[in-house]
């Protein structure tokens, strides 16, 4: 028996698909000034800003699939695409990390002229384009989907702002090294958001249980309500981070009481921990020694569960 509670992401697609045009058209004029300047802090950028498009093109699709209501081939609907899509984003930006630091290393060997003047003017610009989409993207809910997308737009605006400080440094002297170091420190700094990232995507993907939750509470929890022996085969786990699903076997004194333990299990789930996906199995008390193996372990009224 369940008692279960959907509820349908609110991201808002319309974000995503404004923030890509603005995205997606200057950084083609980045590349355009990159190449003029020999820029490589404005090069990475507007790669960088390309992916962001890629990114968030991911994103408004995962968004899109999200919307879709459950059916027959997919009983919980399709908002897992959201956590897909943040996973893909991930890969993605972790991609154009290494890109950018053997890039980078290849310019501290071999430094090239940069036009400093023109470098920090197209940086000065390209921060202000990455605010305002920052600023679009702030008005979406902010999903594993919508902070992967923004993580990229966020290492644009920090880039841009590593490429205006590039251009400035070698205005004023002249020190070229400045534009691939001060890239190698941004691709690290980013590199650390997205590994933050892909961990928590992958373990909403392993059906892990949400780092908020702790399994042995909620099994001594359900356990010590009124009527209930035991539990086992207790499992928790995201559909999505906003959607917490639990199942478990509850073993109990009288099965005529089940309406009622039902009732108070899943009012625990949903009230204490926020659980609102609920599927509980009821059982007939056992005597000790007939009762089976459970490959999950078992929690019996009025024990401590081990760590």
């Amino acid at each position: 028996m369940s008692a279960h509670r959907h509820r349908r992401p609110a991201v808002r697609g319309a974000a995503f698909t404004t923030a890509l045009v603005i995205t997606l058209g200057y950084a083609a004029v980045e590349f355009a000034g990159g190449l003029w300047t020999g820029s490589l802090a404005l090069l990475s950028d507007s790669g960088h800003m390309l992916s962001d498009a890629l990114a968030l093109g991911l994103a408004a699709i995962a968004a899109w699939l999200a919307r879709r209501p459950a059916g027959h081939r997919h009983s919980y609907g399709w908002a897992r695409a959201e956590v897909i899509g943040a996973t893909l984003n991930s890969l993605l930006m972790l991609v154009i990390i290494t890109a950018l630091v053997v890039e980078a290393v290849s310019r501290l060997l071999d430094p090239r002229p940069v036009a400093a003047l023109g470098m920090t003017v197209i940086a000065l610009v390209g921060m202000g384009v990455n605010a305002l989409v920052i600023w679009i993207m702030s008005r979406a809910e902010m999903t594993l989907n919508a902070r992967a997308a923004l993580l990229h737009v966020i290492g644009d605006l920090v880039s841009s702002f590593a490429a205006l400080i590039a251009g400035a440094v070698i205005y004023f002297t002249g020190w070229l090294p400045i534009d691939p170091i001060l890239s190698l420190v941004i691709a690290a700094l980013i590199m650390i958001s997205t590994i933050r990232l892909l961990r928590d995507t992958l373990h909403v993907l392993m059906e892990g249980v949400p780092p908020a939750l702790e399994l042995q509470l909620i099994g001594k929890a359900l356990a010590g309500m009124p009527g209930v022996v035991s539990v086992h085969d207790l499992h928790v786990w995201s559909i999505t981070p906003g959607q917490v699903a639990l199942s478990a076997h509850l073993e109990i004194n009288d099965l005529q009481q089940w309406p009622a333990i039902l009732a108070a299990a899943t009012a625990l789930a949903r009230d204490r921990y926020g659980i609102g996906h609920v599927t509980l199995q009821p059982e007939a008390h056992r005597p000790k020694g007939a009762r089976g193996t459970s490959v999950i372990r078992l929690w019996p009224r009025g024990r401590r569960p081990k760590a």
